[in-house]
């Protein structure tokens, strides 16, 4: 695992030109391509030098793993080669580093005066992301050109990322000027990337470079250069390690039809899945998933944790999904009015501002609010400032769960109303099983997303998978002041959906009582006047109505994503030589953040069972990888509160 600072902090380049009219960067003292034009350069250094587009041809998928994106035009020219080809793979994955983005207008301006292609610059512009730290999975061209821009320092990056590189384009300032980009740190990272089949193709023909590459595993030479640069290097990485193997059966039992479910059945079957969708209840969402409505925001954090890091990067690939989702014609229920995410009390508010100094994240993105800026936001009295998340909002899940599920078309069967009893593994084959022992569906891949029961199916009785209470109170609009904004921090309060708005949420661990209890109202709506002063006060005496389900928490507060071991302790092994299970596969843990979480580890879990590139860094995949709690000491839940 790469050695990270806590806190990356990026500094953004902005376009300026050199007198010939080039793009110039001025920290670096150098031009980010040849004179004789960014296109053509591409061409012929790093797609010829890859034996592109041919060595794509006839393949299911191809991953280009580049070490400097700068203004794009690599990737671009890859992507206009490959809609070119008609033999082209079925899809071209880009894994790219960038330690100083640049904006979109930037990269908008730069591209129509290289004669970039117009239409994929626009669709690259229209989906550029928030310049903030990680990994950011852009998908593009209907989903079959999937963009991982990294962005931040390159041997740590490359160092974290997940994945297998076909062919790599070793791109980046000259070697004098920024020597780190073409550190043995960096070829390390790229030979830990790569396998036999895998090439490389550079510009620089440094002595010091091809010295370095050789020894990190890469047998290199001198090859006809571009323009006026007289050689180029191609190379081919040496080392033993094998590519490996994808499922050949694209089939799979995904268990339980809410929030998790159908995202990883969704990201399947957008992969060419098909998919048997198992619902115990008779209707789709009928778990936490079922709630009225929820907040969807990410958790800043001053070191920025673990736990931000994955809401951050869920929270990112979450507004991409529910854009792809309108796209395509399926609604979703949700709106982005923004969060306010109010302090608890002066100390606090302090902590908060403290936190977004630390971060020096993008005001579009996070910002702090003073008490006065947050009553007009949410149009009634704050108790105090806080944060303000300007992309947040709230979303209704069952539509989400819904959207999901008419994504996936005809590859998602869907069954409800069937309760599976227990699993059964034959000749590679696994069998949902009824109370009976008749056979509900089989497939040779099976996921458990059936919230804290699947730890019942997955007969893993050490896997710390539990269950917490949680009781929404629905507030009648009628009696209410209007809300503009999600408000949080002390529970949260939606905006009215419909009739009601949504005041949660109660947490209390190990209770499988469903029944609605006055008391949890009453802690509801104190929690409410502590954040909004007498915001409830009308409705004093009144019934209230609600909801309660069973949300399914772990101790260290992260989901749990990724292929069951096969053994009951870790002593002797580690996450990557653990043995798993073969087909079975878990998704749940995400308590009360699966709006945030769902779509982005349904995306992970989808990528894993295909052996593809990883959505975010290897990192964070490991920190929710189910066999973590193998290893080490488990938090409890009282300990992390």
């Amino acid at each position: 695992m790469p050695v990270t600072a806590a806190v990356i902090r990026l500094q953004p380049a902005s376009l300026q030109l050199s007198p010939e009219g080039i793009p110039f960067s001025p920290e670096y003292g150098d031009v980010y391509h040849a004179a004789a034009g960014a296109l053509a350069q591409a061409r012929h250094v790093f797609l010829t030098g890859n034996g592109l587009p041919e060595r794509w041809q006839g393949r299911e998928g191809f991953v280009i793993v580049e070490t400097g994106f700068g203004l794009g035009h690599n990737f671009l020219t890859a992507w206009q080669a490959w809609r070119e080809d008609p033999l082209a793979c079925g899809t071209l994955h880009f894994l790219s580093v960038e330690k100083h983005p640049f904006s979109a207008s930037d990269l908008a301006a730069a591209h129509q005066a290289a004669d970039a292609p117009a239409e994929l610059s626009a669709e690259l512009i229209r989906h550029w992301p928030v310049l903030l730290p990680g990994c950011h999975r852009i998908s593009l061209d209907g989903g079959r050109v999937i963009l991982d821009l990294f962005l931040g320092d390159v041997e740590n990056c490359l160092a974290d990322a997940g994945a297998r590189a076909d062919a790599i384009f070793l791109d980046g300032f000259s070697p004098a000027r920024n020597p780190e980009m073409w550190s043995d740190g960096v070829f390390r990272a790229l030979a830990a990337l790569s396998d036999q089949e895998t090439t490389l193709a550079t510009w620089s023909v440094s002595g010091a470079v091809r010295e370095g590459l050789r020894h990190a595993g890469f047998a290199v030479e001198k090859t006809e250069g571009f323009a006026d640069k007289r050689q180029m290097l191609q190379g081919r990485y040496r080392g033993p390690r094998p590519r490996g193997q994808t499922t050949e059966e694209r089939h799979a039992l995904v268990i339980g039809a809410g929030l998790a479910g159908s995202a990883v059945a969704e990201r399947l079957a957008a992969r060419g899945w098909r998919i048997t969708l198992i619902e115990a209840h008779e209707d789709v969402a009928q778990g936490a998933s079922g709630n009225l409505a929820g907040a969807f925001r990410p958790l800043p954090s001053k070191d920025d944790n673990l736990l931000s890091r994955v809401t951050r990067a869920g929270f990112l690939y979450g507004l991409q999904q529910l854009a792809r989702l309108e796209e395509a014609g399926h609604s979703v229920l949700w709106e982005d009015c923004g969060v306010l995410h109010l302090a608890r009390s002066g100390d606090q508010e302090a902590r908060q501002r403290e936190v977004i100094s630390s971060l020096g994240w993008p005001q579009d993105f996070l910002d702090w609010v003073d008490a006065a800026e947050a009553t007009r936001k949410a149009g009634h009295t704050a108790g105090f400032g806080g944060w303000w998340f300007p992309r947040g909002g709230w979303i209704q899940p069952r539509s989400l769960v819904e959207a999901q599920i008419a994504m996936g078309g005809a590859r998602i069967q869907l069954l409800t109303g069937q309760p599976v009893a227990r699993l059964e593994q034959r000749d590679g084959v696994w069998h949902a099983l009824s109370q009976d022992g008749s056979s509900i569906a089989s497939a040779p891949q099976v996921v458990l997303a059936n919230a804290h029961d699947a730890r019942r199916l997955a007969d893993a009785q050490w896997l710390p998978l539990r269950a917490a209470r949680g009781q929404v109170s629905h507030l009648p609009m009628a009696q209410l002041a209007p809300l503009g904004v999600v408000v949080c921090g002390q529970g949260y309060i939606t905006p009215g959906i419909g009739l009601h708005a949504a005041l949660g949420a109660s947490f209390v661990v190990d209770d499988f009582d469903l029944g609605l209890r006055e008391e949890e109202h009453a802690e509801n709506l104190a929690r409410l006047g502590r954040m909004l002063p007498g915001m409830a006060d009308r409705l004093a005496g009144q019934d209230i109505e609600g909801r309660v389900s069973l949300r399914p928490v772990s101790p260290d507060r992260l989901p749990m994503v990724g292929a069951m071991p096969a053994i009951a302790q870790g002593e002797g092994f580690n996450l990557s030589s653990l043995p798993r299970t073969q087909g079975l596969w878990i998704i749940t843990g995400f308590g009360a953040r699966g709006l945030v979480w769902s779509n982005l580890c349904g995306e992970l879990l989808a990528a894993r069972l295909c052996n593809e590139p990883l959505p975010l860094e290897r990192s964070l995949a490991e920190a929710m990888d189910p066999a973590r709690f193998l290893f080490g000491k488990t938090p409890t839940l009282a300990e992390e509160a």
